[in-house]
Parts: structure tokens; sequence; C-alpha cells
């Protein structure tokens, strides 16, 4: 039994959109009723979710499993050479993070060198709808996880600059998939901007995300394209050099 659950897990693990039960039991070479059995139980334990059409994909509990943010140590080496440069360039706080659930979780943190500045640790975490590490995490995620983890939050207005609405997430978030890059535009503190934007695999997931954080005297809307630009980059050269150590 354990190796249909595992079969399971893995053909959706492998899919591009979501599954129905036929689908399932066929590709796996299960009977119906037997995959019929093991998806509830899954669905229940919150390790398989559904979308809005019945359709079966990863839940929560798989998602949060497969961030694995305790064993970024490989990631933190090949990306640390270009965060640095960035923190040169830009002189503002370097951010490098990983989707847990619903939350992000700070991996590395290289601090601006100005006085007036944003302080973060390694290990913290925040809620993925108000920082623009979040948002880019999000905006690259397959499009059925991306749906159930949108369909997941609930939205509190942590300033009068939060988004506070499934429509307004949405489009944010397809804005940012545009864009390349993510704002924090004062969403989480007033007065705190942020640009962030995703590291990704060789199917276009997003592994990571890296930004850059400090003041909206210094990261101004004006800025916002340009200093966007430069992080997206920066994230291009580590996603790179993590896809060339897979090759």
């Amino acid at each position: 039994m354990l190796t249909k659950t595992l079969r399971i897990i893995d053909l959706l693990h492998d899919s591009h959109s979501s599954l129905s039960l036929q689908e399932i039991a066929s590709q796996a070479g299960i009977n119906k009723s037997t995959a019929c059995r093991l998806l509830a139980h899954l669905e229940g334990e919150s390790y398989l979710g559904r979308d809005d059409k019945g359709g079966y994909c990863l839940g929560q509990k798989l998602l949060r499993l497969g961030s694995n943010y305790g064993g970024q140590a490989p990631l933190r080496e090949r990306a640390r050479e270009s965060l640095w440069e960035l923190w040169r360039v830009t002189q503002e706080t370097v951010n490098l993070a990983v989707l847990d659930g619903l939350e992000v979780v700070y991996i590395d943190c290289l601090e601006s060198p100005h006085d007036f500045r944003l302080v973060s640790n390694a290990g913290m975490r925040a809620l993925l709808y108000r920082t623009a590490l979040g948002k880019a995490l999000v905006a690259f995620q397959p499009p059925e996880q991306r749906d159930l983890i949108v369909r997941s939050l609930r939205f509190q207005p942590f300033t009068p600059h939060t988004i506070t609405s499934l429509e307004q997430f949405n489009r944010e978030l397809n804005t940012i998939h545009r864009n390349g890059y993510a704002v924090d535009n004062e969403e989480s503190v007033l007065g705190l901007r942020c640009i962030a934007a995703p590291v990704l695999d060789r199917k276009g997931i997003a592994v990571a995300a890296i930004s850059i954080s400090g003041p909206g005297s210094r990261i101004t809307t004006q800025k916002t394209a340009s200093l966007g630009n430069t992080v997206k980059e920066t994230a291009r050269e580590i996603s790179q050099r993590l896809i060339a150590d897979t090759a």
C-alpha cells in the first residue's frame, strides 16, 4: 500500500496539471477503488488538495516538505557570490529566501552598510502575500500549486498598502510573472520598500527568491524598474549556476 501511495505522489509531483481519479488510477496502474481510498486519505491529511474542477494536486504538507529550507546550504553557497555583488551595487540589505507553506523563510541575509537599514536574519519568517520575496516565489510556481497556495491565504491589512483580496493578489502575480520581479511597496512596514526576483530551476519554477530591502527614501518608485532589472539579473545568474550544477 505504501508503494501505491508513493506512486500517486510521484505522479502528481511530475504532472504539470491536476489529475482526475480516473487519470491517477490509469497512469499509476492502481485499481480505481484503491486509488479512491488512498486519495481520500491523503486529501484528509492535507498531503493532497483539489482544484476548482475537482482534480487532485499536491497539498500544503507536501509543498511544505518540498521547500526543505533547513537543508539549503548548497543553495546559499552557490548564491553567495552573486548576493555580495548585488549588495555592493545597491548598498541595501540583500536577502535569500525559500517558500515554506504560506510563509517565506530567510536563509541568508547581508545587511546594508547604511545606518538607516532593514535588519533581517536567517531563519526569520514572513507571510508571503505581503513580501516581495513571497510574491516572487508564488508567481513562478506551477499553476496548480500557485492556485492551491493562493486559495489558502487569509488576507489581513498590515498597512494601508497591503493586498487584501484574492483578485488583487492574482493580478499582482500576473504582473510579477510578466515583469520578472516583485515589489513590496510598504505592504509590510510603512516606509519600507523591497524588490525581489525568483531563482528558477530548469523548468522555470521558483526554488528560491532574492531581494533588496530599504527605506522608500532610497528605494524610490522612480528607481523601481531599474533596481528590479538589477535584482532580476542577479537571480538569473544564480539560476544558471544552480542549473549547471544539476546538468
